[in-house]
């Protein structure tokens, strides 16, 4: 599943090339066409991510709720004005690159010609007069209003990308519960956007057993769960890829031959100290950990 830095790439990029745009919006696949019908014709005013949540805010006090989940993916595409990602979202793999598309809706003769037929099941499809956006796959996609928008995000834990979010909740969140602390910060009404890998890799950054209760995690600790948090999400945005480790622990290697600590480095070396990782089921998903640098 896409992480919180990778929904604000998506953010980022709508803003950067659709916002102030009249919009054609259309469901190829029809299965959104209500909702599409709803915005057709509407001004995209800006666009917000809120931990894995995106919203698409039009001038006629409609948002376009989006959670890519498992599966959702979007891809990109115009003329020699559009610049960003051609794709942002699933599938993954480890490092999380973002991958480029073989059809942006330009002949061979270099001419942008609008949009390509649609390939696969395209949920939605949003057209401009410089390009086009298809999303494919989402756990969720809907209409709904300013009010809801307010609603659905106060149900969201503080966002780490967020400017001025309050860490202080998170860690407040976190130490007043006896929930294992690995399974809060997967939890997105403690904290929007951490996924797996960026539970497992900032809790071995700070030596936390993802085991241990939240009562037993010090303040201090949970601020410095905060503060990498914050740290590797930042980087994640800017490299359009999750890289947790230093040049010192790769070694000589390149980023993408050992981005990780611990995530899915199963029966491997710890990085630090040599001692095999391990992993166990969570919360239905498997979690990484060292039991020396992590110990309880």
């Amino acid at each position: 599943m896409p992480e919180g830095h990778s929904v604000h790439r998506l953010a980022r990029q709508f803003t950067s090339v659709f916002a102030g745009e009249r919009l054609a919006v259309s469901s190829p696949q029809g299965r959104f066409a209500a909702g599409a019908a709803r915005l057709d014709g509407a001004t995209l005013l800006s666009a917000l991510a809120h931990g894995k949540q995106l919203f698409l805010r039009f001038d006629n006090d409609r948002v376009l709720r989006v959670h890519l989940g498992l599966y959702g993916a979007w891809s990109f595409g115009g003329d020699g004005t559009f610049r960003g990602a051609s794709s942002i979202g699933a599938p993954r793999r480890v490092g999380e690159s973002e991958q480029a598309s073989d059809d942006d809706g330009t002949s061979s003769g270099g001419t942008y010609s609008g949009p390509p037929e649609p390939v696969g099941a395209v949920r939605v499809r949003l057209v401009s007069a410089h390009g086009w956006a298809d999303l494919r796959g989402p756990t969720a996609c809907e209409v709904i209003t300013g009010a809801e928008e307010e609603a659905a995000r106060a149900k969201l834990g503080p966002d780490p990308l967020q400017p001025g979010s309050d860490g202080s909740i998170f860690v407040r969140k976190v130490t007043s519960s006896i929930t294992p602390v690995g399974v809060q910060l997967m939890n997105q009404a403690v904290v929007a956007g951490i996924g797996n890998v960026y539970r497992a890799e900032v809790l071995f950054l700070q030596g936390i057993n993802p085991w241990r209760p939240g009562r037993q995690v010090r303040e201090d600790e949970a601020v410095g769960i905060w503060a990498d948090t914050v740290r590797l999400m930042q980087d994640g945005v800017r490299e359009g890829r999750i890289i947790t480790t230093t040049a010192e622990a790769r070694n000589g290697r390149p980023k993408g031959s050992a981005p990780h600590y611990v995530y899915k480095r199963t029966g491997e070396p710890c990085r630090r100290c040599g001692t095999a990782i391990l992993t166990a089921e969570m919360a239905a998903r498997n979690v990484y950990w060292c039991p020396r640098c992590q110990g309880e």
